[in-house]
């Protein structure tokens, strides 16, 4: 794909909405509301002095396909940013990383259309899956954020980067798949500076 760069109208001094498309990571699967990513994000924002309101658009299960089919409703017209956080459902399925990338394509041209800036959250696809598997599904995510434009961080976990093996259990719901409370606040200290760049103004 041809590089594209988008550049969205400068972002006010008034409240920026921001919608965060994603899924169970997201949404904050088997934690109080209060604790989940969306709610901690806000809080981490307005701390650093971000007038910021967060809509949680993340749906338990979700594939790159189910968001590309909501997106154009889920982007109302106050939203200013969007945080493109999925795929996760799509690894764990073995889902053809030509098929998520089409339907991530799709999700970032409804927002480039609507004119709303994006923050694209990547994921590393774990050795096992095989090695080709591993390099077409991590190159999705660096190689649309270059294609369209957009503000990208490389690991919705890189939070927790440089975490001792033994001590990542911590971080994590039984499951060993969702992070806890304790993950989250991680996460989001990981994330909290890229999605701050989209929210405060110059």
């Amino acid at each position: 794909m041809a590089g594209f760069l988008f550049l969205a109208a400068p972002l006010s001094a008034e409240e920026v909405t921001v919608l965060a498309l994603g899924d169970s990571l997201t949404q904050g699967f088997g934690l109080p509301e209060a604790q989940g990513f969306v709610p901690q994000m806000q809080a981490w924002l307005r701390g650093q002095g971000a007038d910021v309101t967060l809509i949680n658009a993340g749906v338990s299960g979700d594939t790159t396909a189910g968001g590309a089919a909501r997106v154009e409703w889920s982007l109302t017209p106050e939203v200013d940013v969007m945080i493109l956080a999925l795929g996760a459902n799509d690894m764990l399925r073995g889902i053809d990383p030509d098929v998520s990338r089409e339907n991530l394509s799709k999700i970032l041209t409804v927002a480039r259309a609507q004119e709303v800036e994006v923050l694209l959250v990547g994921l590393k696809a774990p050795a096992n899956l095989g090695a080709g598997y591993k390099s077409d599904f991590d190159a999705i995510f660096p190689e649309l954020a270059a294609a369209f434009g957009v503000a990208y961080a490389p690991d919705f976990f890189v939070g927790l980067e440089g975490t001792a093996p033994a001590d990542l259990p911590t971080y994590f719901l039984p499951d060993r798949l969702h992070p806890n409370a304790d993950g989250v606040a991680r996460i989001v200290e990981g994330l909290g500076p890229s999605v701050l760049e989209l929210v405060t103004p110059d």
